[in-house]
C-alpha cells in the first residue's frame, strides 16, 4: 500500500493540470479581502447569498470546474450567490485576528450589497458567519462542516492539534503568520491512513479521466492557500481549539458574545457523520440541522453532493427568502 501511495504521489506531482482555478471579476475589496459576484444573477427580489469559505484554503472550492460548483448550482436554482475571497494577508496584517477578519473585512464588504443577505459559511467560514449574522442583520445563516463545539473533538485529536500549535507557535510569531504547510501537516496527521489510501487509489486512475481530474483539482486546492495571520492562528488554536470559547459561549467578536442560541434569524447546520476534520458533535447546534454521510470536502465537491446537500440547501434558502 505504501509503495503504491508513493507511486500515486509521484503521479500527482507530475500530472498535467487541465482546470485552472476560475478568475472572477471583483465587486468590492477591503484590504486583501475581495467580494466576487461571478455570475451576476439578475435581481429577483430575493436576498443575496454570500458564500464564506474558510480562511485556511482558497475560495474556489465553492466554485470548482465541471459539475462540482456549488455556486453555479445555486445560480441555476434561481439564487444570487456572491463569493468572499479572503486573499493573501499583507505583512502589516499580523495582528488581524478572526474577529478582525469579520469586523474589518467581511462586514464592510457585505454592506456593499444593496439588499438583505443570507450567509452560508463552509468550515471555519461557517464559524465566522455565525459571528457576522447579527451585525449584518442577516435574513438567515447556514453552516456547512463548520466547527463550534471544540471540546467535542476526540481528546487525541485535540492533543495532536495542541502539539502542532505548541511546536509551530514560536516560528509563527517571529514570521507574523502561520504557513499553509503547517496547517496541512496537521490535517494529514488527523487521519494518516486516509492520506495513504487516497494516493494509492490515485495511482490506479486513468490519466485525464473524470476521477483523475477531480482528484487533481481537490488536492491542488487542499495543498494551496495563503498563510493565516499570526493573530488569527493564535485565536484559532488558543481560544477555539484550546479553550472552546465558542462552545462555552465566551467568544466575543466586535464587543459582543456570539450566542448561537440567540441568533435573530433562521439558522441551519449541515454536518457530516464521517468527518475527521470537523466531527458532527463539534458542529453548532442551530435551529435546523441536516446530517450527511459525505466527508468534509465531499459535501462540497463529490458527485453525490448535489442530491444529498445542495438540493436541501437550495430549498432552505428559498424558504428563507434567498
Amino acid at each position: 500500500m505504501r509503495q503504491k501511495a508513493l507511486a500515486g504521489l509521484r503521479a500527482y506531482q507530475h500530472a498535467k493540470r487541465h482546470d485552472p482555478p476560475l478568475n472572477h471579476p471583483v465587486s468590492a475589496q477591503c484590504g486583501a479581502t475581495r467580494l466576487l459576484h461571478p455570475y451576476c444573477a439578475q435581481k429577483s427580489g430575493r436576498a443575496a447569498i454570500v458564500l464564506i469559505p474558510s480562511l485556511i484554503n482558497p475560495p474556489h472550492i465553492l466554485d470548482m470546474a465541471g459539475e462540482s460548483s456549488l455556486l453555479r448550482y445555486l445560480v441555476e436554482c434561481g439564487h444570487d450567490p456572491w463569493l468572499v475571497d479572503w486573499g493573501t494577508p499583507a505583512d502589516d496584517d499580523r495582528n488581524l485576528d478572526l474577529g478582525g477578519h469579520i469586523m474589518d473585512r467581511l462586514l464592510p464588504l457585505v454592506a456593499q450589497i444593496d439588499r438583505p443577505v443570507i450567509l452560508v459559511g463552509y468550515c471555519l467560514g461557517g464559524t465566522m458567519a455565525l459571528a457576522a449574522a447579527g451585525p449584518v442583520g442577516a435574513k438567515a445563516v447556514a453552516t456547512i462542516a463548520s466547527p463550534w463545539n471544540f471540546s467535542a473533538y476526540p481528546e487525541d485529536d485535540r492533543a495532536l492539534i495542541h502539539t502542532l500549535w505548541t511546536e509551530a507557535q514560536p516560528l509563527c510569531e517571529r514570521m507574523g503568520y502561520m504557513p499553509m504547510e503547517v496547517l496541512q501537516s496537521g490535517f494529514w496527521a488527523l487521519d494518516p491512513t486516509r492520506t495513504v489510501r487516497k494516493y494509492a487509489a490515485f495511482a490506479d486512475m486513468e490519466p485525464g479521466g473524470d476521477a483523475h481530474r477531480a482528484f487533481l483539482a481537490v488536492e491542488d486546492w487542499a495543498n494551496d492557500g495563503p498563510p493565516l495571520t499570526y493573530a488569527a492562528a493564535h485565536e484559532l488554536f488558543e481560544d477555539l481549539y484550546g479553550a472552546d470559547m465558542t462552545g462555552q459561549g465566551r467568544w466575543s467578536v466586535g464587543g459582543r458574545i456570539v450566542d448561537t442560541a440567540s441568533l435573530p434569524c433562521p439558522s441551519l447546520s449541515i454536518r457530516s457523520m464521517t468527518d475527521r476534520i470537523v466531527p458532527a458533535a463539534a458542529a453548532p447546534q442551530l435551529k435546523e440541522s441536516h446530517d450527511s454521510g459525505l466527508g468534509h470536502v465531499g459535501m462540497i465537491v463529490s458527485r453525490r453532493a448535489p442530491q444529498q446537500i445542495w438540493v436541501r440547501l437550495s430549498q432552505w434558502l428559498s424558504e428563507n427568502g434567498g
